[in-house]
């Protein structure tokens, strides 16, 4: 365990997998840690937390009350919250299914099929966890699940037939519209959430306030026209066309750029 006082004067952290507080192996620290806990106990109800109550609410102390200890009983186990969030990072990337993954023959499907199924599984996980989207951007990601979801889309990206100097835009194009993707629409989910209202009414409700602006009615007329040519009766469809036919694209300019060779 590490005094606050400690953790006060150490430098700036770079990683908790490279400061060797992470076993990758073990859930332990060492003897002398308070009985009925440990990390990964830990990290699943910090997980839980998250879900509920978002990343601005968290704390060691609200954590250390879910599991009814003393805050200075789970320092046992991680040194930081940075810390505790970094390990909460990489147990929801442990929760994608990765194509080829556990099959000792390895994936027969298509390329094109493998990265539809991954790029569907991150999209979920970010919708469903509104609070992995900015850590993403806070932390260096070289967690064992981090690394094995990296490690799968290189291979698939690889798959596809594109040159070398290729891959890295591909995989950016492919993933980086996930990331947005997924992230507008687990903010908005939780937005309507906490509004207490459906995402269609939410969103209808939205659309009537443009509406009667006069200012914006041009636009409404023009977004209107829009989202009945795409086709949809509720949010939920609305947002599957579009992000199916993105993906679609992107496969197709994979496709393209493969055939330019």
């Amino acid at each position: 365990m590490v005094r606050a006082a400690d953790r006060a004067k150490r430098p700036a952290r770079t990683s908790v997998w490279l400061e060797g507080k992470a076993p990758r192996g073990g859930a332990g620290r060492g003897g002398g840690q308070p009985s009925g806990l440990d990390r990964d106990r830990i990290t699943e109800v910090t997980v839980r937390l998250l879900d509920a109550e978002g990343l601005a609410k968290f704390s060691m102390r609200r954590l250390a009350a879910e599991l009814n200890v003393t805050a200075m009983s789970v320092y046992w186990y991680v040194d930081t919250k940075d810390d505790l969030l970094e390990l909460a990072l990489d147990s929801a990337f442990g929760e994608l299914e990765l194509p080829g993954v556990g099959s000792a023959e390895g994936s027969t499907d298509d390329w094109r099929d493998q990265l539809r199924t991954l790029a569907v599984g991150y999209r979920a996980l970010l919708v469903r966890h509104p609070w992995v989207s900015p850590l993403i951007g806070t932390f260096l990601n070289i967690g064992p699940h981090s690394m094995a979801f990296s490690l799968c889309v290189q291979q698939l990206i690889r798959s596809t037939g594109l040159p070398p100097h290729g891959q890295m835009g591909a995989m950016s194009a492919v993933f980086q519209f996930v990331y947005g993707f997924g992230t507008i629409e687990g903010h908005f989910v939780q937005r309507c959430a906490s509004a207490g209202m459906t995402q269609d009414d939410y969103f209808h409700q939205a659309m009537s306030t443009i509406r009667e602006e006069p200012q914006f009615a041009a636009h409404y007329d023009a977004a209107a026209y829009l989202m009945e040519a795409r086709g949809g009766d509720t949010v939920e469809e609305m947002r599957e066309r579009d992000f199916t036919f993105a993906l679609d694209m992107l496969i197709v300019g994979i496709e393209t750029m493969v055939q330019r060779g």
